[in-house]
């Protein structure tokens, strides 16, 4: 009875720690993932295990949980380079005890979400590249000891609610952009010991509240007034590189401290001697000054309202937007949205109504997808252009879709190469809502279109081989020769564009998929072990799927030299199709496209090669695109002598070999 006793307890007890691992807080996980989606970059990859269908983060990189499993209390992401923003739901991970994000590129504003975490240790978000102001509701985490927040670009003035941080101990705001005063105290009557110092505490406020306050680093700002005494315990380089009334601290020199340290400087109407009260009270003026300054009073108020105005309509039109962070379903949560004026300073804007003459009203469509549209056009007294819409309504874009096409518009914009699609530029309009990237347009159409719907004469063996080098030359160049590299959302025959001298241009028109998959909340990638026909398609992995992109090309070359799609309903994969020919000189020659009147046996081989070791499962063992192009590039000639040799000798020389 009491063995039965026993393993009963036992079982029940088995069953209560079950239900409470089960029971990780949805929220929890779901605010994580949205940090992700927020993130746009991460090309270290440390993120690639947060899985948005694991219900329990404990294991995912960076996070720590209490021990019972039951909720995440660190966040700790340091030096890993992430580019995005800090999403405010990350205020819904109620037990966090520490959130560190330090030396990443994090932008946008901090959220002041994060006011509400109440059990909250260290907040470390030092060394990114934040804007706009801290928030004052930061003056809530009643159980804070650290906050470093140096070394971004806050504006704004110094809340005086940190001073209600009680167990704050180290606060670092130095090399930000912060001005105003110190906000410390209202009184100077000091009668309570603070760090030897003797202050009211019911006279006081800001930082003079918080007496566990051991280091705090201010400088580099464009900080004004004086140093307050309660905060005088500290070394002066704590202050240094302000504009402060120091003599001990190097401040800045007067020419970057603007007009503001003079203002500050200025004695007040109590300070003034009496004398000189006495004096402006005594004199009289004529009343033709009286009325000339008036006057003129009126003009330079005029000229500060049309000033005013032009500067509001310029921060509407360009510092910032408002835009819904993510979709709830009270329709409240908004942030702003920062446009970097210097991310696309280089790139031309266009107006939709530039956009829709050159396209003829939007009436001629070269190509849609459920994503987008591609129309042609010309501008006026300009070049061709392919621009591409994108198929989403207003009420769906978000905070998140806004960034990534941004960065879009960016990544686009610095590529220059002769092989490569040309971004001309974009359109940007909220009525009607409009998103379009303008390209250069190759007037010949799409490798596919040639290959799969042409006249396959038109491609000759010589033409193929140079249309083959060109795009090599073109991934080459994405892959080596940029910083950080850039790869091809789908590089497919239907990415290839061709001029009118069939030269190939890779234009990732593709790129649309990218950016709203990565909206999705739940949206996975499709992998590429080297075995499936189809690519990666993540923006996490945006300028780090080389090996996507190289085996996406083994595959672009066998559908290059058999005419054959890459993936076909009836025969499947090509590769599959293909794999039995490669390797074996005597039956190589099949895969070659029969429309081919002919080829050239020796750079079949080349090319066979080159394609089993861009499609060989061990990844370490593909070639780079700089070896491959190598390899092409020295193996293959495609001189007019050539071409007419080729002409009468390819088949005999294939008659001959079997």
């Amino acid at each position: 009875m009491r063995s039965y006793i026993y393993f009963l307890v036992l079982f029940l007890a088995s069953g209560v720690s079950f239900l409470t691992c089960g029971s990780f807080p949805t929220n929890e996980v779901w605010a994580l993932t949205t940090f992700k989606e927020a993130i746009y970059e991460d090309p270290h990859l440390v993120l690639s295990n947060w899985n948005a269908l694991d219900a329990d983060p404990c294991e995912w990189f960076g996070i720590t949980c209490n021990q019972e499993r039951q909720h995440v209390i660190k966040i700790n992401i340091s030096g890993s380079s992430l580019k995005g923003f800090l999403a405010p739901e990350m205020g819904q991970i109620t037990y966090l005890q520490e959130l560190t994000l330090r030396e990443n590129s994090l932008i946008g504003i901090i959220p002041k979400e994060l006011g509400v975490l109440k059990f909250l240790r260290v907040l470390d978000l030092g060394m990114n590249q934040l804007t706009g102001p801290i928030p004052p509701e930061l003056g809530n985490l009643s159980s804070v000891m650290k906050i470093n927040l140096q070394s971004n670009g806050l504006t704004g003035s110094l809340p005086a609610e940190l001073g209600n941080l009680k167990y704050l101990q180290e606060l670092l705001l130095d090399r930000n952009k912060l001005q105003g005063t110190v906000p410390a105290d209202s009184n100077s009557a000091f009668t309570a010991k603070i760090h030897g110092m003797y202050a009211s505490r019911s006279n006081l406020t800001g930082l003079c509240h918080s007496s566990q306050l051991k280091v705090v680093d201010l400088s580099y700002n464009f900080l004004v007034g004086s140093i307050p005494k309660c905060l005088e315990y500290l070394p002066s380089t704590s202050f240094q590189g302000n504009c402060l009334q120091e003599k001990d601290a190097k401040q800045r020199p007067t020419t970057q401290c603007g007009p503001q340290r003079s203002r500050s400087q200025a004695p007040s109407p109590k300070h003034q001697p009496a004398e000189d009260v006495a004096k402006h009270q005594k004199a009289s003026k004529p009343a033709w000054i009286l009325a000339l300054e008036i006057v003129t009073g009126i003009m330079v108020g005029s000229l500060f309202l049309v000033a005013l105005l032009t500067a509001f309509q310029r921060c509407n039109s360009k510092s910032a937007i408002i835009i819904p962070w993510k979709k709830s379903g009270s329709e409240k949560e908004h942030v702003m949205v920062y446009i970097d004026s210097e991310l696309l300073k280089d790139v031309t804007k266009f107006s939709r109504q530039e956009l829709e003459v050159a396209c003829e009203d939007f009436s001629n469509i070269i190509g849609s997808s459920p994503d987008s549209l591609v129309y042609k056009g010309t501008v006026k007294g300009g070049p061709e252009i392919a621009v591409i819409s994108l198929c989403i309504k207003e009420e769906h874009w978000t905070g998140y879709l806004e960034l990534y096409f941004q960065r879009e518009v960016a990544d686009l914009a610095r590529l220059n190469h002769e092989n490569i699609g040309k971004l001309l530029g974009y359109c940007r309009e909220s009525t009607p809502f409009t998103r379009m990237l303008v390209f250069e347009y190759a007037s010949n159409g799409t490798l596919y279109e040639h290959l799969h719907y042409g006249e396959g004469s038109q491609l000759s063996w010589t033409r193929r081989m140079r249309i083959i080098l060109g795009i090599a030359r073109g991934l080459k160049y994405l892959h080596t020769e940029l910083e950080p590299p850039f790869t091809i959302s789908e590089l497919t025959s239907s990415a290839v564009y061709l001029t009118e001298e069939f030269s190939p241009k890779l234009v990732d028109f593709e790129s649309w998929k990218t950016i709203l998959a990565r909206s999705e909340k739940n949206s996975g990638s499709v992998g590429n072990n080297g075995a499936i026909c189809l690519l990666p398609n993540s923006m996490e992995k945006r300028h780090l799927d080389i090996q996507g992109n190289i085996h996406a090309f083994g595959i672009l070359l066998l559908e290059i030299i058999s005419g054959r799609p890459s993936l076909c309903k009836d025969r499947g994969c090509l590769i599959d199709w293909a794999r039995d020919y490669l390797e074996l000189p005597e039956v190589m020659s099949y895969i070659v496209d029969p429309e081919l009147k002919h080829f050239t046996y020796d750079d079949l081989k080349v090319i066979c090669e080159v394609i089993s070791l861009c499609i060989h499962s061990d990844f370490s063992k593909r070639p780079s695109m700089q070896e491959i192009s190598l390899m092409l590039e020295s193996r293959i000639d495609t001189s007019v002598s050539v071409e007419l040799k080729a002409s009468s000798l390819a088949w005999a020389e294939l008659a001959l070999s079997s």
